[in-house]
Order: structure tokens, then sequence, then C-alpha cells
């Protein structure tokens, strides 16, 4: 009764925000326009790293290419700023954000699965399945993206998800409470095939993305995330490869 007193309250107070985004959300007009903004991004991405940065690994392309899918030109700035060979010189800002883009990857497609799935393809109407739900899958993605790489290097399971727990669970949650918070927010009960289903989904990830970065770069500052290789070093090594 109290949670549901609680939920009452903060949608009460974030009505006048839901009532400008909501018209803007449900715009199919718009959701086309931004679907293709999107594609048109990714195909810049995809270009600039065959052309200029064939020397990230595979699994930094593969987060880049999930994050400008999320987040369009917001995800590309942020790759152009952090994860390109060509960057001026590494820094916090820079490191947290590429931290913050590999926890969004995965986090991101937990999300993505978890509201297709519950709350459109099974089309569970309560709130609180919904949000528990997506919450687990966001966890699960997000810890295996860790995890996974980790063992790939040689530790055991154990120590790989401890380290991952570790390190990568303050992230997950803040990003998790305010995207699936903004996303319940918005499109409650929307319908699987209407455009504010999809809408509030995509503008979800980019605010669990800004709510997330200041405690990532905080995670890097205290050594308690290391934020990714720095990029040029990576350009430099294959420079110095080539010749």
């Amino acid at each position: 009764m109290q949670l549901t007193h609680v939920v009452t309250q903060v949608e009460h107070a974030f009505e006048p925000a839901r009532e400008l985004l909501k018209p803007i959300l449900s715009n199919p007009t718009l959701l086309g326009a931004w679907a293709l903004l999107v594609l048109v991004c990714v195909g810049v991405l995809w270009w600039d790293i065959r052309e200029r940065n064939g020397a990230l690994p595979s699994l930094m392309k593969f987060v880049w290419t999930l994050v400008v899918l999320y987040s369009g030109p917001f995800g590309l700035a942020i790759y152009w700023y952090s994860g390109r060979t060509q960057i001026s010189h590494d820094s916090l800002w820079r490191r947290g954000f590429r931290s913050t883009a590999h926890c969004y990857s995965g986090c991101g497609a937990g999300e993505v699965v978890g509201m297709v799935t519950i709350a459109g393809m099974l089309a569970v109407g309560s709130t609180l399945v919904q949000a528990a739900g997506t919450f687990a899958l966001a966890y699960v993605f997000g810890y295996a993206l860790t995890v996974g790489p980790l063992m790939q290097e040689g530790e055991g399971f154990r120590t790989a998800f401890a380290d991952a727990f570790y390190s990568e669970t303050p992230s997950i949650t803040i990003m998790e409470i305010t995207a699936i918070g903004t996303d319940l927010l918005l499109a409650g009960g929307a319908k699987f095939g209407s455009p504010l289903f999809w809408g509030s989904l995509a503008f979800s990830l980019s605010v669990g993305f800004l709510f997330a970065y200041p405690v990532n770069a905080a995670l890097v500052r205290f050594g308690i995330k290391e934020g990714m290789m720095n990029p040029k070093k990576m350009g430099e090594g294959s420079a110095h490869s080539a010749d």
C-alpha cells in the first residue's frame, strides 16, 4: 500500500514532463525520422571503424555499435569524443564515457529484451512484474559483458563474477532505476505496436546513460573500475606495427 502511494506521488511529480514528452514520443513521423537518423549514425560509425579505427578490439566495436543503435547521434558523439584512436589525449571524462558505454551496451540489451518480451509480446500489465523482470535481465546482460571477457583472460567464473559484481553493480543499478522508471512513467500501459512504446524505450535508454555517467566516472576516479583501455595507444601500436 505504501509502495503504491510512493509510485503515485512520483507520477504526480513528473506529470508536467510526461505531458510534454508523450506527444513527441508517440508521433510516428518523428519516430520514423529518428530510426532513419540512427541508421545513418550506425553507418558513419562502421565506416569510421573500418577506415580509421580497425585497431579497436572486437568487443569495443560491438559496444559502440550498440551504443549508437540505442542513442543515435548522442551515442556517435560519445564515440567520437572518447572511443576513437584519434583522440587528442585521454582523461577521466573520456574514461568515464567508455566505462559507461560498456555498461550501457549490456544493460541496454537487457532493458530492450525485458520490455519487448514482458511488456510487449507477453503483454504483462503489472508494472511491478515489468520492472522486476527487466531489472533482472539488465543485470544478467550487464554482468555477462564483463564476466565473459574476464574469463577469456583466464579468470575463473567465481573470481570474474565477484569482480563484475563489485565494479558494475552501482552503475547498473542507477542506470536501470532511471531508465526503467522513465520508460514506465512515459509508456506504462502502451501497446506493443504503438509509437509511444518504442519512442519511450529509446528515450529512456539515453536517460539511463546520462544518470550512470557520473557514477562510472567516480568509480574510475577511485580505481574501482579501469575505464577501458586508452584507444589512442591502440592506434599508436597499430601504426608502429605497420612500420
